[in-house]
């Protein structure tokens, strides 16, 4: 089946800068559509998509399992204003989603009802009247040893820096200040958790932005993993980090669970035995919005950069969890309500810096009605950013001061 590899498109084109969105292709919703042949038996059936673009793009195609699914990329449609719960025949696959996925690209990822193969794939002037350009990419269910998908996970990965090797970070210099790595979770064609038209990426960006703007008030430098409505791999937040030099990492969550397992702020730093159910959902669902949208992380780890990580880790770990002890006291100082174990360990991706301090913080859950409302309120995110900054303060001092010590 390596033949069908001679399907996986790059369609030439003139590139299109990411920046003049005036210049990108739209999506007509109204002449583009799912549909599936023959009669629903139950069993996967053969699929087309089409997609009518105002004009032609580069495009490239190809499988990823667990679940299986569809990745696209594009250069570069823009999906603003569109909704792919409104695609006619939508329903025929177990999920769709699509968004701006990197500068210069967009990305479309549909989950497929089995193993698949691409049997065709065309772009040609559109048809019935519209103009620009048609993408039809034709599906056929195959069985499971016949299911090509991208097998080097490493190869999903772009832009990432060549490995350095694992040490002990350097004492920050004094003239240096405080660098703080801020990281809205999901974004682009992951929305997060959602409830009716509230977004976990939305919300959480809005509170990054003024988290941002107390933290540069109070003589911190930012560093945010995202500035608008983008997607950005887990992997690459951590990168974005890494590269800027970050002191401390945060990543900002408001995730859902079913009414009543959650309610209230919770901290995480890293713990891969971790064996709370909530805290074990919350991981899965946090990874899984990275992998279905298009990253395999799947044996990216071997056993000796295990325990290369897990050696540099005995210094980042406890100041990680020491910022989380801050942090608990600052917001209790100001009244801001908390779960009831305010302070726990998950196996979340992005903590697994084994050079950066890191926590992630579920500001409330979305599923919870005060949560919600706190979310929403000036007051609630005003206070918890002036916390949030506080602690960062209260850490860093005593972060240097047992730095110090342990250089003596």
């Amino acid at each position: 089946m390596r033949w069908l590899w001679a399907l996986i498109l790059l369609i030439l084109a003139q590139p299109l800068a990411a920046d003049e969105r005036s210049a990108l292709s739209r999506l007509d919703l109204a002449h583009s559509s799912i549909s599936a042949e023959g009669r629903d038996r139950g069993r996967p059936r053969p699929l087309e998509l089409r997609l009518t673009l105002s004009q032609p793009v580069p495009y490239r195609v190809y499988f990823l399992d667990g679940p299986p699914r569809l990745v696209v990329d594009f250069r570069e449609i823009d999906f603003s204003g569109t909704d792919p719960a409104a695609l006619p025949g939508r329903d025929l696959v177990r999920d769709l989603r699509w968004g701006r996925f990197r500068p210069g690209w967009s990305r479309l990822v549909m989950d497929l009802p089995g193993p698949y193969a691409l049997r065709t794939a065309i772009q040609k002037p559109a048809q019935a009247g519209a103009g620009g350009a048609l993408v039809a990419l034709r599906l056929e269910p195959v069985e499971a040893e016949d299911f090509v998908t991208r097998g080097n996970a490493l190869s999903t990965l772009r832009d990432l820096p060549e490995p350095a090797m694992i040490t002990a970070p350097e004492p920050r210099a004094a003239d240096r200040r405080l660098r703080i790595a801020i990281d809205p979770g999901h974004g682009g064609h992951d929305p997060g958790a959602q409830v009716g038209a509230i977004s976990e990426a939305a919300v959480m960006l809005g509170f990054a932005r003024e988290l941002t703007e107390v933290l540069i008030r109070q003589g911190f430098e930012v560093v945010p993993t995202r500035n608008d409505d983008s997607f950005v791999p887990l992997e690459r937040r951590m990168t974005i980090a890494r590269g800027a030099e970050a002191d401390l990492f945060i990543s900002l969550h408001a995730d859902a669970l079913p009414a009543g397992q959650a309610a209230g702020m919770t901290i995480y730093t890293w713990n891969p035995d971790a064996d709370d159910r909530a805290s074990r959902e919350l991981a899965w669902r946090h990874d899984r919005d990275d992998l279905v949208s298009g990253v395999d992380l799947q044996g990216t780890d071997d056993q000796v950069a295990g325990a290369l990580m897990d050696l540099a880790r005995l210094q980042t770990q406890p100041r990680s969890e020491a910022f989380a002890k801050f942090l608990t006291a600052q917001l209790n100082r100001n009244g801001i309500a908390m779960h009831s174990r305010p302070v726990q360990g998950a196996a979340y991706s992005v903590l697994k810096s084994p050079d950066i301090p890191s926590v992630l913080i579920e500001l409330g859950f979305l599923t919870d009605a005060g949560d919600r409302a706190n979310l929403f309120n000036p007051d609630w995110r005003r206070g918890t950013a002036q916390a949030m900054a506080a602690a960062v303060a209260d850490w860093a001092s005593d972060d240097a001061i047992r730095a110090g010590l342990s250089r003596r």
